[in-house]
């Protein structure tokens, strides 16, 4: 089975690295999923969920992550997820997220609406 290498990077530190068959993210273009052999290319990503399905030597599985805000960049089977702020589903405390929606709501703060929401998303697999 042809693979990539995925990388997710956040600004403080590597969230994720390893072998995947398709990686599915959104760009400020839209969504966007990548398979070996993809096109060359450089993005920017929006907030949102992204979905790797995982191959390789720890077996055949999906790791979802929250993700605000950075660049994608794919070449050479190589791709480059670089996150303002990258979280993995199993890192998020979903009570948590759930109060930050409902604090965001009443503020009326649509930027931390949105980053809880996405938190919510990635923990919840609704994209």
């Amino acid at each position: 089975m042809a693979e990539l290498h995925v990388e997710l990077v956040a600004a403080d530190r590597q969230v994720w690295s390893g072998k995947a068959s398709l990686v599915v993210a959104r760009t400020s273009s839209g969504d966007i999923g990548v398979m070996p052999g993809h096109q060359p290319l450089l993005g920017v990503l929006q907030s949102g969920p992204v979905t790797i399905r995982t191959t390789g030597e720890n077996g055949d599985g999906t790791v979802v992550a929250a993700v605000h805000g950075g660049f994608i960049s794919f070449a050479d089977n190589k791709l480059s997820l670089l996150a303002e702020v990258a979280e993995l589903s199993d890192e998020i405390d979903v009570q948590r997220a759930e109060r930050a929606l409902e604090r965001a709501k009443s503020d009326a703060d649509a930027a931390a609406e949105r980053r809880a929401d996405v938190r919510l998303r990635a923990v919840t697999g609704v994209h």
